[in-house]
């Protein structure tokens, strides 16, 4: 008996309270969810990367996005992607707020700093929709600039010219523009987009439950923190989006 209590102390690894690897099974798949969907963009960054890297024209998003709502023609660069950004990374900062709020039960705080948080994310979503219409109004969509016939001035408008020596070699009447820039574009900020959307629904059924006390009656807002992990993760992968496609 002596023996196996022995081999029962020996075999303990933990004695220090809490263990910090004891993470809820409802964390730890989120964690394994984010941890793909980091590949996944992962994998079209590189893309977008690789092919720019090797295209000897490319649009310069001073050119492409300097358009503002309500501002007529004037040029403003990279402004109105400028607030975007900034609504994002506030909703970041509300939603920091609910889980704190969460963690000492605090359900009118959690109520306060979701719905700020989802705001934020609708106003986003918004700001988007409007900067692809606006892009599609001007011509830009999945296979835009792919028509050897496009006149001259518009190619100059929109690409920044790496080699000086492809202007004096395009011909008169265009060039055969087969870049891929806007297919990427629509495709990676649209996925993003889509996860944007998709936690605005989970922030507003979370919201719902708190307001019910769903989360009261388990005695944990865990749920409010899971949320807060994926929503995290949507405003730092808009920061390698922005890095990408608005300032290189």
């Amino acid at each position: 008996m002596a023996q196996a209590s022995a081999t029962t102390a020996e075999t303990k690894v933990w004695g220090g309270g809490r263990s910090p690897f004891n993470v809820s099974y409802g964390k730890m798949m989120m964690w394994f969810f984010l941890l793909t969907d980091a590949f996944t963009f992962g994998a079209f960054l590189i893309s977008y990367g690789t092919t720019r890297f090797f295209s000897t024209v490319w649009p310069d998003p001073n050119q492409v996005f300097h358009a503002f709502p309500f501002m007529g023609h004037a040029n403003l660069p990279l402004l109105f992607v400028s607030l975007m950004t900034f609504i994002l990374i506030m909703s970041s900062v509300t939603m920091v707020l609910a889980v704190h709020a969460g963690h000492y039960g605090d359900r009118q705080g959690v109520i306060k700093w979701l719905l700020w948080t989802i705001i934020g994310g609708i106003c986003f979503l918004s700001c988007q929709a409007w900067e692809w219409t606006h892009l599609h109004h001007q011509g830009a969509w999945w296979g835009s600039f792919t028509d050897s016939t496009a006149p001259l001035s518009s190619i100059e408008h929109f690409f920044n010219m790496k080699n000086p020596d492809v202007v004096a070699a395009l011909p008169a009447g265009g060039m055969q523009a087969t870049h891929d820039f806007y297919n990427y574009f629509f495709t990676i900020t649209g996925f993003h987009g889509g996860h944007v959307a998709s936690g605005v629904v989970l922030l507003i059924m979370v919201l719902i439950n708190t307001i019910n006390g769903v989360y009261d009656r388990r005695g944990h807002y865990e749920m409010v923190e899971k949320i807060g992990l994926y929503w995290h993760f949507v405003d730092l992968v808009w920061v390698f989006v922005f890095t990408c496609f608005y300032l290189l």
